[in-house]
C-alpha cells in the first residue's frame, strides 16, 4: 500500500501555525506576589485569573513549610483575586 508524502507536507504549515497559537505558561505570568502566611512570606507566581490551578510558589520558608503547602497558599491567593 503506497501513500503519498505530498498531503503530509501540506499539513506541516497547518500544524505549525496551530502550535504557535497555544500559549505557554510564561506568556500568562503576572508579576510575582508576596503573601504573608502564619509561617512566613511566600512569593507566588500567579497566572491569568482563569488559570488559578497553575499558580505556584517560587520562594517560601523551606524550613517551615513544604512545597505543596506553599503552592496551596499561592492557589488561595489566586482564588482570592478572582473574586
Amino acid at each position: 500500500m503506497k501513500t503519498s508524502i505530498f498531503p503530509k507536507i501540506l499539513m506541516l504549515p497547518v500544524v505549525a501555525s496551530l502550535a504557535a497559537c497555544i500559549p505557554s505558561p510564561e506568556d500568562l505570568e503576572t508579576e510575582p506576589v508576596k503573601v504573608q502566611t502564619p509561617k512566613g512570606v511566600v512569593t507566588c507566581q500567579l497566572y491569568r485569573h482563569d488559570r488559578v490551578t497553575w499558580d505556584r510558589a517560587i520562594d517560601y520558608p523551606a524550613t517551615k513549610m513544604s512545597v505543596p503547602e506553599a503552592d496551596a497558599y499561592c492557589r488561595q491567593e489566586g482564588q482570592r483575586r478572582l473574586k
